[in-house]
C-alpha cells in the first residue's frame, strides 16, 4: 500500500505505539517480554487492540494471530518506518518564548531530532544563542539551509510575516514545515506542513468542558 494512501491519524497512532514500546524495552520488564500483544499494547496506549491491528497491518505482517508481536523486532519496524532510525536536521524560525522553549527541549534530540540553528530578524537578539544554538539573522536562511542540509522548518513567526519565512524555508529547499502561526500557506503541493494551533486546542477542551 502506498504511504499516502495511509491515513495521516494512523502515522499518529504509530508514533504512539512506538513510544509504548521504547518505554517497555527501556524497563527491566522488556528484557523478560519476548512478545507482546495487541491487547497489551492497548491497555497502555488506550487505543482499542482491533485499531491497533488495523494500523500494523497496513505496513505488513509483524506477528502471529494468537501470539502477539515480537517486542524487539516490532519495535524496530516501526522505528524505520517513521523515520526514526536516521538523524533529522531541524531550524527554527523565531526567537520569542516559544522557539526559546522548542530549543531546549531535550526530547527532540533523544529521538533523533537535532536543531541547528534559530532565526529571527530582531538585531538585539541576532548573534546571542539560546543554550548551544546561534540565533541567526533571517535573511541568511536560505544559504543556512542548503549549507547545513536541513530537513525540516520550525515556523513560530507572526502570522502577518509566516508566509514569507515559509517561502524563504521551500526557496532554501526543506520539504517539511512544522507551523505554529495561525495562518494557511499557499506552497508547493509537495511540501508537507503540519499545522499546530493551540487556540484551536483549547476551544475544543472548552467546548467540552461547557456541555
Amino acid at each position: 500500500m502506498k504511504k499516502k494512501s495511509i491515513p495521516s491519524i494512523t502515522i499518529n497512532r504509530l508514533s504512539i505505539y512506538h513510544r509504548c514500546l521504547e518505554k517497555i524495552l527501556e524497563t527491566g520488564k522488556g528484557k523478560e517480554l519476548e512478545i507482546i500483544s495487541s491487547f497489551e499494547i492497548a491497555e497502555i496506549t488506550g487505543v482499542n487492540s482491533a485499531q491497533i491491528r488495523k494500523d500494523l497491518a497496513y505496513f505488513g505482517e509483524f506477528g502471529k494471530r494468537g501470539l502477539g508481536y515480537p517486542l524487539i523486532d516490532l519495535n524496530r519496524e516501526l522505528k524505520k518506518i517513521l523515520g526514526l532510525d536516521k538523524e533529522w536536521s531541524i531550524i527554527i524560525a523565531g526567537a520569542g518564548n516559544l522557539g526559546k522553549a522548542l530549543v531546549n527541549y531535550k526530547g527532540f534530540q533523544k529521538r533523533g531530532f537535532i536543531i541547528k540553528g534559530i532565526f529571527d530578524n530582531n538585531p538585539s537578539k541576532i548573534g546571542k544563542k539560546i543554550g548551544h544554538i546561534f540565533i541567526h539573522d533571517i535573511k541568511k536562511i536560505e544559504k543556512f539551509i542548503q549549507a547545513e542540509n536541513i530537513n525540516i522548518g520550525i515556523l513560530v513567526v507572526p502570522a502577518d510575516s509566516a508566509q514569507e519565512v515559509a517561502d524563504k524555508m521551500v526557496a532554501g529547499g526543506i520539504k517539511a514545515i512544522l507551523n505554529f502561526a495561525p495562518v494557511h500557506f499557499i506552497l508547493p503541493p509537495e511540501i508537507k506542513v503540519h499545522n499546530v494551533d493551540l487556540s484551536i486546542e483549547f476551544e475544543g477542551l472548552t467546548y467540552y468542558l461547557n456541555l
